[in-house]
């Protein structure tokens, strides 16, 4: 990383600040608009909905942008030199206890971006297929067909990938995984 692009990953980012991504605050704000331009009352109900379903789409690309950093091996207390956090205060708050998979789920790792759609694969023909990612992992759930997945980077659109049976799995930035039910029954082996 050179000198000048870690200055820039190091100064604190403040929700005012629109140098950080150009323009990020005025794309946003259209967004939630969405074409409103003189609000009635009712209107200012709908804008205050869809500025919370903002938030909480920021928030979860937030929480993949941390866990994609902490995958590539960045610590806490880079990633909370970069939000103008402690170590302390950015890992308890990005980085909480992954849940136990449980029943029909469970955890496959460790992968990396190089090895982890040919497990995927494997995983697919015996019926698992990703429903989350996590640091090296993806949390996946059994059924009783098998299941492809494709990689894609996350600024297609989710409509243009939707289609032919495929549908968003998870995602973890810069990923998106789909998924496809192929419908043919799983072998009859051993699941695990």
């Amino acid at each position: 990383m050179s000198d000048r692009s870690m200055a820039a990953a190091n100064a604190p980012v403040e929700s005012s600040d629109t140098t950080a991504v150009p323009d990020a605050a005025d794309a946003l704000a259209r967004s939630v608009l969405g074409g409103i331009t003189d609000p009635t009352p009712e209107d200012h109900l709908v804008l205050v909905g869809r500025a919370a379903a903002a938030e909480q789409h920021a928030k979860a690309l937030l929480q993949e942008t941390i866990n994609s950093a902490r995958a590539a091996g960045h610590s806490w207390a880079t990633i909370g030199q970069v939000l103008g956090l402690t170590r302390q205060a950015v890992q308890q708050r990005f980085g909480g206890p992954a849940a136990a998979a449980t029943g029909e789920e469970r955890w496959l790792g460790p992968v990396t971006a190089f090895d982890e759609m040919p497990e995927l694969e494997a995983a697919g023909r015996l019926g698992w297929h990703t429903i989350g990612v996590g640091m090296l992992k993806h949390r996946m759930v059994r059924t009783d067909t098998q299941w492809e997945h494709r990689r894609y980077l996350w600024p297609a659109p989710a409509g243009l990938l939707e289609k032919d049976g495929w549908r968003i799995g998870s995602r973890a930035f810069p990923w998106v995984y789909l998924i496809r039910d192929t419908g043919r029954p799983v072998p009859l082996t051993d699941h695990t």
